[in-house]
């Protein structure tokens, strides 16, 4: 029996058709988060890793429908997935396969179920993002759609009961995260047409829109760059708190996510002018250890 069909087992996933279901979509997802499959496979408790495909796969499935196709059509689309969502989740039924994992998740971690609205609810934010024009804006998005749609999978890592804290040190974290992923991706969102560094940061720096589409070396795009990653890498460090407040079995998973960032940011910081061309992600070599020492923690923790 293979470590996926255990996995099944030990969350009590026993039904036949549910199981094709989650295991339909545990290959999805690992068809575009192949490190983040490994990572829970190895450091999560076996029996939340199908709870963890199911909450990735419905966050993906939304975000998706956001980016893909024109605007009307993107619009039309997500309205009649959050009707179904919605009429799903008051149900507690669905004929949807991509929904049935979901609903099945959500009845063995209700307060999931609750997240998975929040979700909806700010998911549509990011149909009409033109980008932002200060500071507060980008921390609006946060509140509005970077925070519930981390905290449909990051719910399940929580604690039980009270998660009011757990709530903002997560919020901490997810700044860091977008800033992180805003910056480290700037050269392919400017490609879609989205500039996701606020104007007012522009303008402060005295860059121009033109020098980031252009990929222009200049002081001025170095010392911006630099300022984005100097405001991720000290929101990071605060986020760190984040990993006391997760169950014991949780916290090497959750310091892996920390630490892959914290790759990410020193590697888009080893080459800043590279970031006007192409994404930064972490050292593989790197990652490999930071993976390593957490697995040897997680067994120690699920003996």
């Amino acid at each position: 029996m293979g470590k996926w069909q255990r996995a099944l087992d030990a969350a009590g996933i026993n039904d036949p058709g549910l199981r094709d279901d989650y295991s339909r979509q545990h290959r999805q997802v690992a068809q575009y988060k192949r490190e983040a499959v490994l990572a829970a496979q190895i450091l999560l408790p076996t029996r939340l890793v199908p709870h963890m495909i199911a909450a990735t796969a419905y966050m993906h499935r939304t975000d998706t429908l956001l980016d893909s196709g024109p605007l009307d059509d993107r619009k039309a689309a997500y309205a009649r997935w959050e009707q179904e969502v919605r009429d799903s989740l008051a149900t507690g039924t669905t004929g949807n396969p991509e929904l049935r994992p979901l609903l099945n998740t959500i009845a063995a971690h209700p307060a999931l179920r609750d997240r998975a609205l929040d979700y909806l609810a700010g998911a549509v934010a990011d149909l009409d993002f033109a980008g932002f024009v200060a500071e507060a804006d980008y921390q609006r998005y946060l509140d509005t759609y970077s925070l519930p749609a981390f905290m449909v999978v990051a719910t399940l890592l929580g604690p039980d009961g009270d998660q009011t804290a757990y709530r903002a040190a997560c919020r901490t974290f997810i700044d860091a995260s977008q800033r992180l992923d805003f910056v480290s991706d700037l050269a392919e969102d400017l490609v879609d047409g989205r500039l996701t560094i606020p104007e007012q940061t522009l303008d402060r720096h005295g860059v121009t829109r033109t020098d980031l589409e252009q990929a222009r070396n200049l002081p001025a795009v170095r010392s911006m760059i630099a300022d984005q990653l100097d405001q991720v890498d000290r929101t990071l460090a605060e986020a760190r708190a984040v990993v006391g407040l997760v169950p014991p079995a949780h916290r090497p998973m959750v310091r892996c996510m920390i630490g892959l960032d914290g790759l990410t940011s020193s590697a888009a910081r080893a080459d800043i002018p590279a970031l006007l061309r192409r994404s930064a992600g972490p050292a593989k070599v790197a990652a490999l250890r930071l993976l390593g020492r957490e697995y040897l923690r997680a067994r120690r923790v699920n003996r």
